[in-house]
């Protein structure tokens, strides 16, 4: 571990969930937030409203509402998976106040290709993102197989907004349905910024 990971120098994670999660203690976001818990890091890992048929504005207000609630003087962390993936960019496309974190990390954001063949969350389909600036150093990890992105997250997400895409083989939507109970990898980037994100061990 780096000097950073000790309590007396903790970090600020917010760590957001996707569709029709409920917060399920077998999958790696629960996972990690109890291990950055028991390293003594602050840990914000809110039931977003309405999750099975959610509604853009709430979940944007909310976002808010849990960023500004983050302790100021520490390194604030995002970790957003699926849906919060997207509600991210359009709270950065819309300009929304309060987004001044120090790095973020979206997993399997869907395409708008997948979202608005559904209605409960075709509002989500993603806002345009050639030429987003993004208001934090941010990380795209994603599997090549993953159903919710058929047309691929470099493709869709990574080269427009000009990240770095980590694409990982056989990963699908790095959900529990995966086996992603687990991830040692996410734990490790939340830890180090520099750590590559890579695909839980079979």
């Amino acid at each position: 571990m780096t000097t950073n990971d000790h309590p007396e120098d903790p970090r600020a994670y917010l760590i957001l969930h996707g569709w029709q999660n409920h917060r399920p203690k077998d999958h790696w976001e629960h996972w990690l937030a109890d291990r950055l818990t028991e390293l003594g890091h602050h840990v914000t890992y809110p039931q977003l409203p309405d999750p099975d048929d959610p509604d853009l504005e709430v979940w944007l207000a909310e976002l808010v509402r849990r960023l500004d609630g983050l302790p100021r003087g520490a390194e604030r962390v995002v970790v957003a998976h699926s849906l919060s993936s997207v509600l991210w960019l359009h709270a950065v496309a819309r300009g929304v106040e309060g987004l001044a974190v120090d790095r973020v990390l979206l997993v399997a954001p869907p395409s708008g290709s997948v979202l608005l063949r559904h209605p409960e969350v075709a509002e989500f389909a993603p806002p345009p993102l050639d030429g987003l600036a993004l208001p934090a150093p941010t990380r795209l990890v994603a599997g090549d197989d993953d159903p919710y992105c058929p047309e691929g997250a470099r493709t869709v997400f990574g080269d427009p907004l000009g990240i770095p895409a980590e694409i990982l083989p056989g990963a699908a939507h790095l959900d529990l349905d995966a086996g992603y109970g687990s991830w040692p990898a996410v734990l490790e980037w939340c830890l180090d910024a520099s750590v590559r994100l890579t695909a839980r061990p079979a």
